[in-house]
C-alpha cells in the first residue's frame, strides 16, 4: 500500500464565513478544518438617555 495523501483544498469564503484545511498529521484519520466566522452585529457604546 502506498502513502495516502489528501488534496488541499482551497480556502472557503463568504460574507461571514472563512473555512480553512489544517494541516495534514501523519497517523490522523481526518484532517479537519478551521471555521473563522464574522461579527454579524455592532457594537455601539451605551449612553444614558435623555431626562423627559
Amino acid at each position: 500500500m502506498g502513502e495516502f495523501t489528501r488534496p488541499k483544498v482551497p480556502e472557503g469564503k463568504t460574507d461571514y464565513v472563512t473555512t480553512t484545511q489544517k494541516e495534514i498529521v501523519p497517523g490522523q484519520f481526518h484532517v479537519g478544518y478551521t471555521t473563522t466566522w464574522k461579527s454579524f452585529q455592532k457594537e455601539v457604546p451605551y449612553s444614558t438617555p435623555k431626562k423627559p
